[in-house]
């Protein structure tokens, strides 16, 4: 694998608003299913094939943190080949964790097979504070010797042991880390009050082609019975249910009619029923999903983000904006991070009248927004001004795309499908060529 990381900081997405999206569209392979999968690979000696994998950001980042362990990896249209067979190297390159939270996720991997690693706090999107603490106390019940020094954190197992770990939070990082250390641990480990996301449920069925005994993803309670090795397997990434949900939100605050391909409608039940309270019509048929939306959307009393299989903080902001156009009072509280709400000054320019109090934002519905310069603070922050910009009146500059670039495959060529005009604009000068 080569080339450039990740979009330039300085590209801008600059939107025609005002058009009803229509048409269908494929949802692409869930990011934060194929994260962890790409550190998983590293449990097998040999080449996987990892299939529905999207060309995003993070998902380079990734691939070139494992290139600088040894691995060899390439990632052709939407499928990515990582064979690990010439690890040579235990310790994250520190420029490249702090470029990506996900990162993190080879702790577990690599003490497991390995029986070292160093990494470095990692980065990712400013939207609160995010500890590891769950992180690192799950794989000191395994074993491990954790030595820090300044910001670097070595982690030491001549053979991990399986044990019983309760998780204070339901954390989705720490539950796939644990799970990846625990396979080729000796004996049986028992993790309660685990994150239950689709996601989880994704790893586990990877983990297990490989030869690993995994069961209980998508409950409370996963139990693995340790295995001395995993062999390497071909495997395909769920769809991205956020990604999906992003679609559909887009749809019903342009008032327009889309069909979803390739999604999986069961993941999105939390918000299937929140649109569907504002007034949006969906339709579900196996994996296809349509979703319009004709009138004025309807005022949702009050939402409240929690873990899987609630309400996601990943759609609060996208949801926020169509509740912004919405006739009537809204509500949505934020309790998974402190500081999911700095798109609302964004979102305000636009001509919404959004106040927030603590970890609750309090929406008042106008009738439209309208086009003017944002920017995107994070990755779901951005989603959000892009839908926002397509709805409004007018032309919309969102800036600071690399963050949307993070996990949406050219978020631009996704509703230009959809009759969106819409263009990015990069740094070198270029004419903008609108899609119609």
């Amino acid at each position: 694998m080569s080339g450039k990381l990740g979009g330039d900081t300085l590209d801008k997405l600059v939107i025609e608003g005002g058009r009803p999206l229509s048409g269908t569209i494929r949802i692409h392979g869930a990011k934060n299913a194929a994260l962890p999968i790409l550190a998983a690979s590293l449990l097998a000696q040999g080449e996987v094939e990892i299939r529905n994998v999207p060309q995003l950001l993070d998902i380079k980042v990734m691939l070139h943190i494992l290139e600088r362990l040894g691995c060899t990896c390439r990632h052709e249209k939407e499928t990515v080949y990582v064979d690990t067979s010439s690890v040579r190297s235990f310790q994250i390159p520190e420029d490249l964790m702090k470029q990506m939270r996900s990162s993190i996720f080879l702790m577990g991997p690599m003490l497991a097979r390995y029986g070292e690693v160093s990494i470095y706090q990692p980065g990712g999107c400013a939207i609160g504070e995010r500890k590891i603490d769950l992180h690192l106390e799950g794989l000191k019940a395994l074993g491990a010797e954790i030595e820090e020094k300044n910001e670097q954190i070595t982690f030491r197992a001549r053979r991990l042991i399986g044990s019983d770990i309760h998780l204070d939070f339901p954390s989705v990082g720490a539950t796939e880390n644990i799970m990846m250390a625990a396979v080729l641990a000796k004996g049986r480990t028992t993790i309660t009050n685990v994150a239950r996301e689709p996601e989880i449920q994704d790893l586990q069925n990877f983990l297990n082609a490989m030869g690993a005994h995994i069961t209980g993803a998508g409950t409370d309670t996963i139990t693995i019975t340790g295995v001395s090795c995993l062999n390497p397997c071909t495997y395909e990434v769920i769809p991205d249910r956020i990604v999906a949900g992003t679609v559909m939100i887009a749809a019903a605050a342009t008032r327009g009619s889309v069909s979803l391909t390739h999604c999986n409608p069961s993941h999105l039940s939390a918000l299937i029923h929140v649109l569907r309270r504002a007034g949006v019509q969906i339709g579900i048929l196996n994996d296809i999903m349509t979703v319009s939306c004709m009138s004025r959307p309807k005022a949702v009393e009050r939402i409240v983000t929690s873990p899987y299989p609630s309400f996601p903080t990943d759609l609060q902001s996208q949801v926020m904006v169509l509740l912004s156009l919405a006739d009537g009072f809204s509500v949505m509280k934020e309790t998974v991070f402190e500081s999911r709400f700095k798109h609302v000054d964004e979102l305000n320019v636009m001509g919404a009248d959004v106040t927030v109090d603590a970890n609750a934002a309090f929406i008042r519905g106008v009738s439209r927004l309208y086009g003017a310069t944002v920017e995107a603070t994070d990755l779901r922050a951005g989603a959000a001004l892009v839908i926002a910009g397509l709805a409004a009146q007018g032309h919309t500059v969102v800036e600071q795309v690399h963050h949307i670039d993070r996990g949406y495959d050219r978020i631009e060529r996704l509703f230009q499908g959809l009759g969106a005009r819409m263009s990015r604009q990069s740094p070198v000068p270029e004419q903008l060529d609108f899609v119609n």
